[in-house]
């Protein structure tokens, strides 16, 4: 049973939580990835385009990932979801499109003239890792681990975040 959030809203259950932060887990990796490609090129885009492409690719892996979803309920259920089931999966999609909104203030102010697009890029790379951080930081918080524990975890995904950053640079310049 869920509590009732100040809001009237019921508090998200645990899978619920999950879902959400896996979600912005991929939607972070997937923003990172696009800005790292675009951050190579970023003398020869515009804000605007850099912000396109990103949103592009965002929104799209969010489908994929609604899609994957209900094959995945389908599968587990033989059945659809219901609408509240629906609702809740839909509304994890909306919100892992709050990985977006930094990033696109940024080019946002890169496209007013406040700095170039490559220094709105690489804010954004920043501000990604940052965005992973936050997020392994709201997975472990409430886990019955010593403080140690917590430490290596986060420690752990700081590393296995830089991988896939150096893979992700890689992948690129091949």
């Amino acid at each position: 049973m869920n509590v009732t959030e100040p809001t009237g809203r019921p508090e998200p259950s645990a899978s619920q939580r999950a879902a959400s932060l896996k979600e912005r887990v991929y939607i972070s990796f997937t923003s990172l990835a696009v800005v790292l490609a675009l951050g190579s090129h970023a003398n020869e885009t515009t804000p605007a385009a850099a912000a396109a492409t990103l949103s592009i690719v965002v929104i799209g892996s969010l489908l994929g990932i609604l899609v994957a979803d209900l094959l995945s309920h389908l599968t587990v259920h033989a059945k659809l979801p219901s609408s509240e089931e629906f609702r809740g999966m839909v509304a994890v999609s909306t919100e892992a499109l709050s990985v977006l909104v930094t990033p696109l203030l940024l080019l946002t102010a890169a496209g007013l003239g406040l700095w170039s697009t490559a220094v709105a890029l690489q804010w954004a790379i920043v501000v990604l890792v940052v965005t992973l951080l936050v997020i392994g930081y709201l997975a472990i918080r409430r886990l019955d681990l010593p403080f140690h524990h917590k430490v290596i975890i986060v420690f752990a995904e700081v590393v296995l975040s830089i991988s896939v950053i150096g893979l992700e640079l890689l992948a690129h310049n091949l």
